[in-house]
C-alpha cells in the first residue's frame, strides 16, 4: 500500500500540501469524483483491519477511563464504517461547488468581467476522537478542490493512520497528488503547536472538538480558524403550538442523541400554553430519563424538579439535562435566545406564519428550524452530502461546512488590449 507521510516535519508537511494543493486545484470534477470513490474502494478493502485496530484503541480508551460519551465518538463498528462510506459517494454525487461563475457583466468599453468559485487551498484539520471525522474531511475537501492535512487525537491515532493511508492510495489511482491528503502522526500538543504556525502554507484551520481545544486554536495562530465553540441550542413553543407536535419535537430534538452539538438544551414555553403543556412534557421527558431545571414559574407547575441556576441558561450539557424557561410571548423568547444562544441552531413550533417569519427573521443563529427537530440541522438533511463541521462564526462561512463552505472566488477580466484610459 502506498503510504502517506510519516516521518516528515510539520513545516514539510505543510509545504508537500501547498504544492498539493496547486496540482489539485485544476483538476476536473470528474477526476475528483473518481478519487472519491477509489478512497471508498481502498476504505472498503481495509475494513477488517480498521475495525480490529478501533476496537482495540477503544478498548485502551476505557481501560483510561474516559467517559462513554467519548468512548462513543471515537467507536467504529460495521453501521458506522457502512455510514463513512456513504458519506464519500454522497459528497462525490454533489454539483461541482468549483469554476461557478457566480457574477459578472461585459462593461461599457466591452472588457468582460466575472467572479468564480476557486478552491481556497490548504486546509489544516485539529480534531478529537471522531475517526469519521478523517474519511469526512477527505472527501470534502477532495471534492472541493483543497489539500487536507490531518491531525487527530492521540486517542485515534492509529484508526486514523490506516484510514487516510487508505485514502491516499485512492486518490493517488486517479492520478491526484499524493499529498493532497496527510496525517500527522506526531502525538503530543507540540505537533499540533508547531501546525499552527504554518501560516505560509495553510489557509484555514478547522478545529473539532472541546471547547479548550476550539479556543486554544483560535488563540494560539494567525491561520483563519473556521469554529463554534457551543451548541445551546433552543426551542420555542409558541402558544399556539399543537401539544402533540409540541412534544414529539421537544423530545426528539433533545433525547435523539444528548451527547451532539444541535442536541435541545433550553427548552422555553409560551406562558399561555404553559399550563396545558408542560404536565405533558415532563412525562415524556421523564419516561426519557432526562432531567429538567426549571424556572420560577415552572417549578409552580412542575414542582419536582430541580430549578434552574444562572449558568444553566448559558450551558451546553452534551447530557441528560434539560433547562425550561417560561417566557412572556415570541419577542421575550428571542431575546432569550440571542442573549445566551450560540448562534448554532434554534427552533420554534407553531402553526402561526407570522410568528415562523417573525422568529426567522430576528433570532441570529447559522439554523432556524420552523415545526422541525433541532437534530435536523447538519449535512445530510441540507443536501451537503458530507461536512467538515458547522460554524457559529459568520466569516468566512456558516452553517454546516460542506464543499461550498470551502471555496472562495477570484475575479477575471477578459480583454482585447484594453487600456486605462
Amino acid at each position: 500500500m502506498l503510504q502517506s507521510i510519516n516521518s516528515s516535519s510539520i513545516p514539510d508537511i505543510a509545504r508537500q500540501s501547498r504544492l498539493a494543493a496547486r496540482q489539485l486545484a485544476p483538476a476536473s470534477d470528474a477526476q475528483r469524483n473518481l478519487a472519491l470513490a477509489k478512497m471508498a474502494e481502498a476504505l472498503q478493502a481495509v475494513r477488517a483491519r480498521v475495525l480490529t485496530v478501533n476496537a482495540d484503541e477503544v478498548a485502551k480508551a476505557r481501560d483510561a477511563g474516559q467517559t462513554e460519551a467519548m468512548v462513543k465518538r471515537l467507536t467504529i463498528d460495521d453501521k458506522m464504517f457502512d455510514y463513512m462510506l456513504s458519506r464519500l459517494n454522497k459528497v462525490a454525487q454533489l454539483p461541482d461547488p468549483l469554476n461557478r461563475i457566480l457574477t459578472g457583466h461585459t462593461n461599457p468599453a466591452g472588457l468582460r468581467v466575472y467572479k468564480k468559485s476557486v478552491p481556497l487551498g490548504v486546509i489544516g484539520m485539529i480534531y478529537e476522537s471522531r475517526p469519521n471525522v478523517t474519511t469526512d474531511a477527505a472527501g470534502v475537501c477532495i471534492k472541493s478542490g483543497n489539500a487536507v492535512i490531518l491531525r487527530g487525537g492521540s486517542e485515534a491515532l492509529q484508526t486514523n493512520a490506516i484510514l487516510t493511508d487508505a485514502m491516499v492510495e485512492g486518490a493517488v489511482a486517479a492520478g491526484l497528488p499524493q499529498h493532497a491528503i496527510q496525517i500527522v502522526r506526531t502525538p503530543g500538543h507540540e505537533a499540533v503547536g508547531e501546525l499552527l504556525q504554518q501560516d505560509r502554507y495553510i489557509d484555514v484551520l478547522i478545529p473539532r472538538g472541546g471547547k479548550s481545544l476550539i479556543k486554544r486554536i483560535a488563540e494560539g495562530t494567525r491561520i483563519p480558524v473556521i469554529k463554534h465553540y457551543d451548541g445551546i441550542c433552543h426551542l420555542y413553543l409558541a402558544a399556539d403550538a399543537e401539544p402533540d407536535k409540541a412534544v414529539a419535537l421537544a423530545v426528539n430534538s433533545k433525547f435523539q442523541s444528548v451527547q451532539v452539538c444541535n442536541a435541545l438544551e433550553t427548552l422555553l414555553v409560551d406562558a399561555a400554553c404553559a399550563e396545558r403543556l408542560l404536565p405533558l412534557l415532563y412525562e415524556a421527558f421523564n419516561a426519557q430519563q432526562i432531567e429538567l431545571r426549571g424556572c420560577e414559574q415552572t417549578l409552580q407547575l412542575l414542582p419536582g424538579i430541580a430549578a434552574a441556576a444562572e449558568e444553566d441558561w448559558s450551558s451546553e450539557y452534551l447530557a441528560p439535562i434539560l433547562s425550561v424557561k417560561i417566557v412572556a410571548g415570541i419577542q421575550q423568547a428571542i431575546a432569550h435566545i440571542n442573549h445566551y444562544g450560540s448562534g448554532h441552531t434554534d427552533g420554534i413550533v407553531t402553526q402561526s406564519l407570522s410568528l415562523a417569519r417573525q422568529f426567522e427573521e430576528q433570532v441570529d443563529s447559522a439554523s432556524v428550524m420552523i415545526n422541525a427537530s433541532t437534530r435536523l440541522s447538519g449535512g445530510g438533511d441540507y443536501g451537503l452530502g458530507s461536512v467538515v463541521g458547522i460554524s457559529t462564526d459568520k466569516l468566512h462561512v456558516r452553517g454546516p461546512v460542506g464543499p461550498e463552505g470551502l471555496t472562495t472566488y477570484k475575479w477575471v477580466a477578459v480583454g482585447d488590449g484594453h487600456l486605462r484610459e
